[in-house]
């Protein structure tokens, strides 16, 4: 059985799918940009602020959900500028500091809204 989780505290989905999802004692958060709640428009600044504010969206969802960046056990990220991957990993690695998840990264031609990054996480509930 599947459970569909929003919050206010993160950006609205833009399109037809939910922020995210509980199953099997999971969460599959969908990918987050870097949106700021209150105006849904992405974030002014650098790709660390961008990084930076996904990570709060995904933090607020998860919480929503009942569970925490600490449960997460799988992330994706996708780049638009693969060169930004250390800055990236310097912000990543303050939101995950002990026991991170596994992780993919990859450089992708386009994100919506002109994002420069965008992460999704699966975490234990």
């Amino acid at each position: 059985m599947k459970k569909c989780i929003a919050t206010d505290k993160a950006p609205r989905a833009i399109g037809p799918y939910s922020q995210a999802v509980e199953a099997g004692g999971f969460i599959f958060v969908s990918g987050q940009i870097p949106l700021v709640p209150a105006t849904g428009e992405i974030v002014k600044g650098d790709i660390e602020a961008q990084t930076a504010q996904v990570l709060e969206n995904l933090r607020e969802i998860l919480t929503a959900a009942g569970s925490s960046l600490e449960q997460a056990v799988k992330t994706t990220v996708y780049l638009t500028d693969i060169t930004d991957f250390s800055r990236v990993n310097d912000v990543y690695a303050r939101y995950f500091t002990k026991e991170p998840p596994a992780r993919v990264c990859v450089e992708v031609s386009d994100l919506p809204k002109q994002a420069l990054v965008e992460i999704d996480v699966i975490a234990a509930r």
